[in-house]
């Protein structure tokens, strides 16, 4: 599948083969640096990352996955940059492209991404905004298909606030013939256009919101969650009263597949949506999950810019 030049700013930007082709590659990678035979495809390219949100695991695996591509990451925050002052983002990108090979963006609004897409000249990434987050959900999809072997056919449930991660997630699953369910408080459901988008995909019983936890995770193989407060929203007393009945605790995986597994994308608020005996238990495969984000974005970059 021919990706090569092309945005990523949605997993929607990619067909159900395009996702398996990007899948391959990861795990691809993942066996070629362990053997240190990764194949320096990205020799000579410059790729700007730019963070207008703070970040751990973003930032640190593009640059590492950058990095053991050959290639150079040039790592930008919005005080380092005339964004900052009021420079737009679409100015901001046509001069990047005349520097770089491809530019990441992690940011709130996401029209930036999409406004940055359409200025620039080099593909273009989201590394984040507040209604998706694609990269992760290439690691998610990766770590589940390493541990059970295909994606069709399973169910992954979610559990608490419906956010840009749950947005994603809706959407990789459609793509990869899996069976989605969110259990969340009404007023907290996934964004309904994404929804739509999803069902549209997969079929309208494919794709189900549940306000009772325990009926959204009954027979998953997959419980994921993420923070009740996302960055940038306001954490307060109603949210995690709201949510509470909603965390990921040994209880509520007991109503799982007896096989299931945990992910979480981090960083974890321990005790609120997620307790340590699950994060932390035989079930969990939250650090896999993690590690394979670098893994994920180096296909990504691979196919998008890659030498040939």
């Amino acid at each position: 599948m021919e990706i090569k030049g092309r945005d990523f700013i949605s997993i929607s930007d990619l067909n159900a083969g395009e996702l398996l082709t990007v899948l391959d590659r990861a795990a691809y990678f993942k066996r070629a640096l362990k053997a240190w035979k990764v194949r320096p495809s990205l020799t000579g390219q410059l790729i700007a990352l730019i963070f207008q949100k703070p970040s751990t695991r973003t930032r640190v695996s593009f640059e590492a996955a950058i990095y053991h591509l050959g290639g150079r990451p040039i790592t930008l925050n919005s005080s380092e940059l005339q964004i900052g002052r009021g420079e737009s983002i679409v100015d901001t990108g046509r001069v990047l492209s005349s520097y770089v090979q491809a530019i990441a963006l992690r940011t709130f609004g996401h029209w930036e991404v999409e406004e940055l897409a359409k200025a620039a000249d080099v593909p273009v990434i989201n590394a984040l905004t507040d209604l998706e987050h694609p990269c992760q959900v290439l690691a998610d999809l990766m770590t589940i298909r390493a541990h059970f072997g295909e994606l069709s056919g399973l169910h992954l449930a979610y559990v608490g606030d419906g956010n840009n991660v749950a947005n994603s997630l809706a959407l990789g699953c459609a793509l990869s013939g899996m069976r989605y369910s969110i259990g969340c408080p009404r007023g907290y459901e996934p964004d309904a256009s994404i929804l739509g988008q999803a069902r549209s995909l997969a079929g309208e019983d494919s794709i189900q919101v549940n306000n009772n936890a325990r009926e959204a995770v009954k027979g998953a193989q997959v419980i994921y969650t993420d923070v009740w407060t996302s960055m940038g929203q306001k954490e307060d007393n109603r949210r995690k009263r709201d949510l509470r009945q909603y965390q990921l605790n040994s209880e509520l995986l007991a109503a799982a597949d007896a096989e299931a597994i945990v992910l979480h994308c981090l960083p974890a608020h321990r005790g609120e949506e997620i307790t340590d005996e699950v994060i932390d238990g035989p079930r969990s495969a939250v650090w896999a999950q993690a590690e394979n984000r670098m893994h994920a974005q180096a296909a990504l970059l691979d196919l998008l810019i890659g030498l040939d």
